[in-house]
């Protein structure tokens, strides 16, 4: 019942899709932190090679890029094959890499709702299916496998903007994490989601022009979200802690949604 062990995640091995930045990232360095060695992906091949030599630097761990477009098949295989030439097994997957497009409804285009439907729900369920065999691999019913998939409140409430692709998108990952952790549990994989709120990101600093006082002031925390408070909650779901917890979508919001009704995220 120690802290040490309750919340441990050392030795582990976890992928993080879209480790590089925003969410990923924190994500990313809160494992590093704790010793846990960390995949992270990402299309820009400079950026992702530079971001993962800084984060094994910063928390003195071993951080490994390995560059890949997962919004096709093509890419999800070349991931999933070269992870399986480096491990034996993985324990923990981050579904994180996501997109989002934003247009109004009278001028939305078919490429904006492929390309954000292509990434953020196409890819989450084949890459899954591709490291299978990875995570079954040091799965067991004491120490279970995880699988994380990164949803937003936009998927549990009607969003601000005119994001019709990326809202449904994040909808459609709350539900397939309920349809995977009823598969995937009977081979010792845990599967949930978080659906963050605000947090600092590429993605949603566009939307605000990188100015966050306005949604901090909107949340009842009066902030927007910090590394420690998706970290610690991605870290709870992947120790021993969160081995009894399955098929859940857990809100990261500041009490939005549950306590304020804003539509802010």
């Amino acid at each position: 019942m120690k802290i040490s062990e309750l919340f441990s995640v050392k030795g582990k091995v976890a992928i993080v899709t879209g480790g590089s930045r925003g969410i990923g990232e924190m994500i990313t360095a809160g494992f590093l932190a704790n010793g846990a060695k960390v995949y992270i992906s990402a299309r820009k091949e400079l950026p992702l090679i530079q971001k993962a030599q800084e984060l094994s630097e910063r928390y003195d761990g071993e951080c490994i890029a390995i560059p890949c477009d997962l919004s096709s098949m093509e890419g999800i295989e070349l991931f999933a094959q070269q992870i399986a030439e480096r491990e034996d097994g993985i324990d923990f997957l981050i579904n994180n890499a996501g997109a989002a497009w934003g247009e109004t409804f009278e001028d939305f285009s078919e490429a904006g709702w492929d390309k954000v439907m292509d990434l953020n729900v196409k890819s989450i369920f084949f890459l899954t299916q591709k490291l299978k065999s990875l995570l079954t691999r040091n799965a067991s019913t004491e120490d279970p496998s995880r699988v994380i998939n990164i949803g937003s409140i936009d998927g549990l409430n009607v969003p601000a903007f005119e994001t019709y692709s990326y809202s449904t998108s994040k909808a459609a990952v709350h539900h397939l994490t309920r349809v995977l952790a009823t598969k995937l549990v009977k081979e010792n994989i845990l599967v949930n989601a978080i659906a963050p709120g605000p947090y600092p990101s590429a993605m949603l600093g566009l939307a605000v022009n990188s100015d966050y006082s306005v949604i901090a002031d909107a949340n009842p925390r009066g902030r927007v979200g910090t590394p420690e408070d998706i970290a610690g909650l991605a870290i709870f779901l992947c120790s021993r802690a969160g081995a009894y917890t399955v098929g859940e979508t857990i809100t990261s919001d500041g009490g939005l949604i549950k306590t304020a009704g804003h539509r802010l995220g």
